[in-house]
């Protein structure tokens, strides 16, 4: 099968540019094939804004994305394969998605199952945190009998994606 990362990217582009907002990408600049301004690179990532009136001639394709933007005042292309995109999100809100990282699982032959995508060699990786459940807080109701079949209480989360320079 091929890869679901270039359809989950320019799906969640278009999420975002609909609602008016403004689509960005993490890119790990340290990967093969990235074509990006050195000067705009930080700790070896670089945040790109693509939206429609920052860029011109954008174009996703399933194995790279490939545009021209001015740094510094200067038009430069820029390419990026799809696998050194590490996250999608929103400017605004911080919405979108980290992705996780695909050359753990290139020897494969497509995507991870479910089984492959749990082991550590994908979670563990440098590029994406370490996940793990976290057993859900409630507050103790003095019973103690352990039969709260409703809803945890507290104040409900809801994910988001947020970068912090």
């Amino acid at each position: 099968m091929t890869s679901h990362r270039p359809y989950l990217l320019r799906a969640l582009y278009e999420w975002i540019a609909d609602n008016d907002m403004t689509p960005h990408l993490l890119v790990d600049a340290t990967r093969q094939g990235v074509r990006v301004p050195s000067h705009a690179v930080s700790e070896g990532k670089i945040v790109l804004n693509i939206a429609q009136r920052a860029v011109s001639h954008l174009e996703m394709g399933n194995e790279s994305i490939d545009f021209s933007a001015r740094f510094g005042g200067v038009s430069q292309a820029v390419s990026v394969p799809v696998s050194a995109v590490l996250a999608i999100y929103s400017r605004e809100t911080g919405q979108g998605m980290a992705l996780p990282d695909d050359s753990a699982m290139a020897g494969s032959g497509g995507d991870a199952g479910p089984d492959e995508a749990s082991g550590d060699d994908v979670a563990g990786s440098p590029s994406s945190p370490a996940l793990s459940a976290v057993p859900s807080e409630r507050a103790p109701d003095g019973d103690g009998d352990g039969d709260d079949d409703g809803p945890p209480s507290g104040p409900r989360r809801t994910g988001h994606l947020r970068v912090v320079k």
